[in-house]
């Protein structure tokens, strides 16, 4: 059987990497991704984008290699012309609003290269039950299929029961 991959979005890796928080909500995201990481994630085949890779870099040095650390050995999809344009579409569309054209790139990035899902604390523009729709209807539209957009707390290949 086909391992299923999955794109990590930033927030993803904002969450997994970040000095626990007071915020009970952000608590809670970091606990659920952290332990995503410690005993879900060798189930998939992990990818990133540039896009992941130059907005985790950015902001406070430490935090910054703190983010870095946890992709480390995890491979880099291309952003390619096909991309661009997928993105172009999912913005023009009204499926994300234009104020989120990188949010657009993320999921474009993953629909143009397979990608079976992707993982994301981004529920405004991306992990957003409203948006989802005219997500996949856009990229079908444009002969892609979406991924299934999800938190870590949806994503568990739990087999035994």
């Amino acid at each position: 059987m086909k391992r299923r991959t999955v794109y990590l979005e930033t927030s993803v890796i904002g969450y997994a990497s970040s000095l626990p928080s007071r915020d009970l909500v952000a608590a809670a995201r970091q606990r659920i991704t952290r332990d995503w990481f410690a005993n879900h994630a060798e189930a998939f085949d992990l990818y990133v984008s540039q896009l992941v890779i130059d907005e985790i870099a950015a902001g406070d040095k430490t935090a910054a290699g703190r983010r870095i650390d946890v992709i480390e050995s995890v491979p880099v999809l291309a952003l390619t012309g096909a991309a661009a344009r997928l993105a172009g579409v999912l913005v023009s569309s009204g499926a994300i609003p234009p104020t989120a054209a990188e949010d657009a790139l993320h999921i474009a990035v993953a629909a143009v290269h397979g990608i079976d899902y992707i993982l994301t604390w981004n529920c405004r523009h991306i992990a957003n039950a409203v948006l989802r729709p005219d997500i996949e209807r856009a990229c079908r539209k444009a002969g892609f299929e979406a991924p299934v957009i999800c938190t870590p707390e949806e994503l568990i290949n739990d087999n035994e029961g």
